[in-house]
């Protein structure tokens, strides 16, 4: 699988790349947002580690351009750890997110299970019902689309996720920790802030008032349903 590394410090690029060639990744890379953009849109990748603080074009606008072209999971590998830092980078499409300094064994932990969750979501699209309707949305699984009102809304790959698993479910309440275990396919660490700042970006992209949303409701204290709307 080849992944796209985008890194400016060529010592972490280069023990990056040296560590994930031995884990039979084949490794691109990048040390600049200009030549970053280049080689994205010149290959296919099966994954994105993204350093915000990279020159010529910024970690957050190389981001910003690649999920206007792409649902290719996005790892963020930064120094920058505050939570307002984080809060940006997955509001902005990125699927995790790692601080620095880091180890190269997480880094792998965390790439193994954004290919994986993204490898079975793409297998068992086969084998389920293809489209899901919900008052105005209309979800289909098998070329990832979100339709509201006959237009065509642009979710990122968790976002989808998410949406995916409540309107199957209708009604049924989900934990915090419930929906980032299953979209994450990663253990819980009580850390909400990856699951609030997706769903208020998914409500934002499907909901006509986010403030007052009618598709995904809050269940105060216990975590997230999506209404049944005929």
């Amino acid at each position: 699988m080849k992944i796209l590394l985008i890194e400016d410090d060529r010592e972490i690029s280069e023990m990056l790349t040296n560590f994930l060639a031995t884990e039979h990744f084949e490794i691109v890379t990048a040390f600049d947002g200009k030549s970053a953009c280049k080689k994205f849109f010149s290959d296919t990748y099966s994954l994105i580690l993204l350093d915000l603080m990279i020159p010529e074009i910024s970690g957050i606008e190389v981001m910003k351009t690649i999920r206007e072209n792409s649902t290719v999971p996005i790892i963020i590998i930064s120094a920058k750890d505050s939570d307002s830092d984080k809060t940006l980078g997955l509001g902005l499409g990125a699927d995790d997110y790692i601080t620095k300094p880091f180890s190269v064994t997480e880094v792998l932990a965390r790439i193994k299970a954004n290919i994986r969750r993204t490898t079975q979501y793409a297998a068992n699209n086969v084998m389920e019902k293809s489209t899901y309707t919900m008052g105005n949305l209309t979800i289909n699984t098998n070329d990832y689309s979100v339709m509201k009102n006959g237009e065509k809304l642009e979710l990122t790959a968790k976002e989808f996720e998410i949406l995916k698993l409540l309107i199957k479910n209708p009604n049924k309440v989900y934990t915090k920790e419930q929906i980032y275990s299953t979209i994450w396919n990663d253990v819980y660490f009580g850390d909400e802030n990856a699951v609030n700042v997706h769903i208020s970006r998914l409500r934002s992209k499907i909901e006509d008032n986010p403030h007052n949303p009618q598709y995904i409701v809050t269940v105060w204290g216990i975590g997230y349903k999506a209404r049944d709307i005929e």
